[in-house]
């Protein structure tokens, strides 16, 4: 009789382990589709993202009026031009100011030293456009133009 009642103990654990195995999996598969789903999201808002580079914005003192810049040209302050440390002399670029969302188109003619952040250096004219004349930084996104823009 003992016998018997560990046979059906044994048979009882193994019908109770089949139907609970299911049960089990079930946050498991709940976990990939929210994988699945948080993958699609990034993806989206990858595609979402604007152009260009988030850095820092200056703007020339007024010590460097009709001075030679690196391209050869002198440097007028109410001109809409910059000064990159990376990017090509004579390239133009968006600059989008971050705190009020206003932009300006401006052409790389001169060299600013390297720093571990995205920098450019502005003339008055463009500082003025952008709302920051006076302030001396601001925080922008840097966006190179190709021929087609």
């Amino acid at each position: 009789m003992a016998l018997l009642n560990l046979r059906g103990k044994l048979i009882l654990f193994l019908i109770l382990g089949q139907l609970l195995s299911p049960v089990h999996t079930l946050p498991l598969q709940a976990q990939e589709k929210a994988a699945e789903s948080n993958r699609s999201a990034t993806i989206e808002t990858k595609a979402d993202k604007p152009a260009g580079v988030l850095g820092v914005a200056a703007y020339y003192a007024k010590k460097y009026h009709g001075k030679k810049t690196r391209s050869g040209h002198r440097y007028n302050p109410q001109g809409l031009t910059a000064a990159s440390p990376s990017l090509p002399l004579g390239s133009k670029v968006k600059v989008v100011n971050l705190s009020n969302n206003k932009a300006v188109v401006v052409t790389v003619n001169d060299r600013c030293r390297k720093r571990k952040d995205p920098f450019i250096d502005l003339s008055r004219a463009a500082a003025k456009q952008l709302g920051f004349l006076g302030k001396g930084r601001t925080r922008v996104r840097i966006i190179p133009l190709t021929e087609k823009s």
